[in-house]
């Protein structure tokens, strides 16, 4: 039944869960280099914390904000103003990268916020300045944006 398979997957992604290449790596940089670091995540609280935790890179971040924690989810403008005001950093200080095109990029920009899209097979012909295709180049684009 479906709604086995779905408590299945809520309680054992965690297990399974892969992060990016080059996630850990470009993390560790931008704490290097002193960034302050947040997550802004749709999604229910305790499983995205598993995944989070899964990953081990909660430590990286100095705010995380979960939609169902939040009351609020992406593309809502709240959120990404909530995120600043808990980093204290103003929006058009404010990087945000993200692979959702509406949700996260044209989001984050509506607020003043810099989107860099992650590209993804889902949606290759997405349009904006700044792209990415994999984490390792995120350090480098940040320092020239």
């Amino acid at each position: 039944m479906w709604e086995e398979l779905l408590l299945d997957y809520m309680g054992e992604f965690s297990n399974h869960c892969i992060p990016f290449p080059g996630l850990l790596e470009m993390l560790r940089e931008l704490k290097e280099n002193h960034y302050k670091l947040g997550i802004i995540s749709n999604g229910k609280c305790q499983f995205q914390l598993d995944n989070i935790r899964a990953l081990d890179i909660e430590k990286y971040f100095d705010t995380i904000l979960i939609s169902e924690c939040e009351g609020m989810k992406k593309p809502d403008s709240e959120i990404f103003i909530k995120a600043s005001e808990k980093l204290n950093v103003s929006l058009d200080e404010s990087i945000f990268v993200g692979d959702h095109p509406l949700n996260d990029i044209k989001a984050a920009q509506s607020v003043g916020m810099i989107g860099i899209w992650k590209r993804n097979f889902l949606s290759h012909d997405f349009k904006t300045n700044l792209v990415i295709d994999n984490l390792k180049q995120l350090p480098c684009l940040i320092k020239n944006v």
